[in-house]
Parts: C-alpha cells; sequence; structure tokens
C-alpha cells in the first residue's frame, strides 16, 4: 500500500501541470507510444489457499489508439488455514484491447479486455516451523476485464479482474491428525487458478515515438 501511496502523491502533484500543456502535448489523434508508469494492489481470490493480499508495479506501453501492453510484477501472501504460508511472486506481461472506439482515451471511463502470460514463484512455509518450506517456478496464463478511470490528461485509475490459471503442478499441503505439515508437489498438473482484482494508480510519463 506504500508503494500506492506514493505513486499517487507523485501522480497528483504532476498531473496539476498537464492541464495546462497545450491540448496537442497532451491528446492527439493517435496515441500510440506513451509509456506509463504504475503501482498497484491485488487482491487474490477462489485459491485452494485461501484469500490474500500483495502489491507490485507494473508499465505500459501502448501500441495504438485500440491495443496497450501491460508489463507487471506482484507480490502477493496467503495464511492457510493449515497453518502454512503461502507466498507467490508473478512477473508477467498482458495485451489490452479497447474495444469501444467511442469510449477511448481521453474519455473518463475506459473499458477493456485482457489477456496475457506470466511465470510465477510460489513458495510454502510452515509458520510457526519455517524449516518445514518448498517452493516451485511456474507458469500462468491470465485473462479478464477491466476499465480505466481517467483522472485527467495523463492520470488514471484503473480496475482489473482476471482469472489466472496455473499451467505447473501445485504444492500441496497435508496436515496430519498429530498437527504434523507436509508439503509436496501435485502428482500432475491441476491447472488450478485464482481470481486476482486489481486496482493501480498510473501516470503517462512520456512517448516512446510519434505518429
Amino acid at each position: 500500500m506504500k508503494i500506492i501511496k506514493l505513486t499517487f502523491l507523485i501522480c497528483f502533484l504532476t498531473s496539476v501541470n498537464s492541464y495546462a500543456q497545450p491540448e496537442s502535448e497532451s491528446t492527439t489523434s493517435s496515441n500510440a507510444g506513451w509509456f506509463t508508469l504504475g503501482g498497484r494492489s491485488t487482491v487474490s481470490l477462489f485459491d485452494l489457499d485461501g484469500t490474500g493480499l500483495g502489491t507490485g508495479g507494473q508499465f505500459r506501453i501502448q501500441l495504438s489508439n485500440r491495443v496497450n501492453t501491460d508489463w507487471f510484477a506482484d507480490y502477493i501472501t496467503i495464511n492457510m488455514k493449515e497453518g502454512v504460508r503461502s507466498t507467490y511472486y508473478h512477473i508477467g506481461w498482458s495485451v489490452l484491447y479497447y474495444p469501444f472506439e467511442e469510449l477511448r482515451y481521453p474519455k473518463l471511463v475506459q473499458p477493456y479486455i485482457l489477456a496475457g502470460h506470466c511465470f510465477d514463484y510460489n513458495e510454502k512455509t510452515a509458520i510457526n516451523t519455517p524449516s518445514i518450506s518448498k517452493s516451485r517456478w511456474g507458469s500462468a496464463i491470465q485473462a479478464g476485464i477491466g476499465a480505466h478511470f481517467n483522472l485527467s490528461k495523463r492520470f488514471d485509475l484503473s480496475l482489473t479482474a482476471q482469472y489466472m490459471i496455473h499451467l505447473t503442478k501445485e504444492l500441496e499441503v497435508e496436515q496430519h491428525e498429530n498437527g504434523d505439515i507436509h508439503i509436496q508437489d501435485h502428482s500432475h498438473n491441476s491447472l488450478e487458478g485464482h481470481l486476482l482484482a486489481t486496482v493501480s494508480l498510473n501516470y503517462k510519463l512520456f512517448r516512446l515515438w510519434k505518429k
């Protein structure tokens, strides 16, 4: 949350100046080339591990009026009922498509659909016995919907809901009657996943190219 607050403060102060810029500098007939930087907070839902909260960052590179790309990194922790902490690290990318041309930037609300891929690292550790721990590297795909709320010509708040499916073996926690905890790999790829609800604050820093 500290990242979100810091990003909000910086973006708010700099976005005030963006309204004083000539229209040609901030809004043109083509929005391709914008480089956007932001901070984000994510809630993980409907995961077999439970519900977790995370934080991270992202940047965007817009390819055209209808297509944008989002490159992100997340850190999410989940306290499982078995007394195990599950930690996820996500590094990935998504393609954002704006289906409504009439609602494209700089309209106040700009909906989009997205799909992408990420690499993820998961570590499960017994909270009371840290020596009991196991980790794995994996891969995942995600798809969902979202919307930008353009608060100024360069500053936006974005809400996204996406379902992420893991393509690799998951870590399984077993708690025996005597209280012993065992963490082991699934015997097969389960295609398990979780719903990620993300709120982010983003600022258009500069244009990498112009039409």
